[in-house]
């Protein structure tokens, strides 16, 4: 069975669908992106996947062991959370607070498993420092952190890079792309197609043409020709 399955989903607001009749698979240890015009249901997607809104029809199933609790959530900041004057490490501490439960302190494994995932997204040397402080990179790297503590089986990232130097998003890039390698699903939203499609296993588009395949196949659509050779280049 596929670690996240849709069958038949129908996405929208307020009974108003944006998107009909979806079917797609994710399996354990894919690199799923997912990509379409702006207004074409993506992040309705992914709030529907993480269960912050139900679908008007179809059905979302989970298998493989895996649970709405067992994924890491990275969103797209606003400009108030940039400017949250919280210390980094309290922000990534604060992944915890789903199983925390009534406990009103983090334990001592928790706060070392945190300090860990600073560690491996190359922040551990700022950890004291105000979040508020910190370039977009470095915000977007803790925040990575953070969801690594909530949940390490799956990362759904929506727009990890938008806002970053390019330089910042090839760092960006890079974790995640290692994160894939230890045997993390990743599902990221992204119109920064050509870098994701480099490191995506499986390409989910949707909006007017609705393909869900391997990367592969995606690039002899189409709309994939587009992006297999960017200014002259190969992936």
């Amino acid at each position: 069975m596929a670690q996240i399955a849709g069958e038949n989903l129908a996405l929208g607001y307020d009974g108003k669908a944006v998107l009909r009749g979806l079917n797609f698979t994710v399996e354990a240890g894919d690199y799923l992106c997912i990509v379409g015009e702006n207004g074409s249901g993506k992040t309705t997607l992914m709030k529907t996947l993480l269960g912050l809104q139900p679908p008007l029809a179809g059905t979302i199933r989970f298998g493989e062991g895996l649970t709405r609790r067992d994924i890491g959530y990275l969103p797209q900041q606003t400009a108030i959370q940039r400017d949250f004057p919280a210390l980094v490490r309290e922000i990534v501490r604060s992944g915890f607070q789903g199983r925390c439960g009534l406990r009103p302190f983090y334990t001592r494994e928790e706060k070392a498993e945190a300090d860990r995932m600073l560690q491996k997204v190359g922040m551990a040397d700022l950890a004291r420092r105000c979040y508020r402080e910190l370039s977009g990179g470095q915000q977007q790297r803790v925040l990575l952190a953070r969801a690594l503590c909530a949940a390490r089986k799956a990362l759904l990232l929506d727009e990890p890079v938008t806002g970053l130097d390019p330089e910042a998003a090839a760092a960006m890039y890079g974790l995640i792309a290692g994160l894939h390698g230890e045997g993390v699903t990743i599902l990221m939203i992204t119109h920064d197609v050509g870098p994701a499609l480099r490191d995506a296993t499986r390409i989910l588009q949707i909006g007017g043409t609705v393909f869900c395949g391997s990367r592969e196949d995606y690039l002899q659509t189409q709309a994939g020709e587009r992006f297999a050779r960017p200014e002259g280049g190969s992936l």
